[in-house]
């Protein structure tokens, strides 16, 4: 698959873009390459590969693989008060906001 101009200028229209020549040239070309790695990854023949759920399924069936995750501690303190005194509502520490569905 590979896209036009008239392609990137739709998408660019969507997306409110304005891209000059230049840019829409440089843009079709990197959306195409990128198009081209798909293709090339799509050619791979996996018959018999079971798909992950998760990429760490891969690594719990082997014992030298350990994930290097950082400790979960708060690394900044609690600054709540002082955030939500500019607010216009607020309870309990929670952010007041105006009922927009009926």
């Amino acid at each position: 698959m590979s896209l036009t101009d008239q392609d990137i200028s739709r998408i660019a229209n969507l997306a409110r873009l304005e891209l000059q020549p230049d840019e829409q040239q440089r843009m079709l070309s990197k959306i195409n390459d990128f198009f081209g790695i798909v293709a090339q990854i799509s050619a791979v023949d996996t018959t018999g590969v079971v798909p992950m759920a998760h990429p760490v399924d891969a690594m719990a069936h082997s014992a030298e693989i350990t994930l290097r995750l950082r400790p979960d501690v708060a690394s900044e303190p609690n600054q709540r008060d002082a955030n939500q005194r500019s607010a216009p509502a607020v309870e309990r520490g929670l952010f007041l906001v105006p009922k927009v569905i009926e």
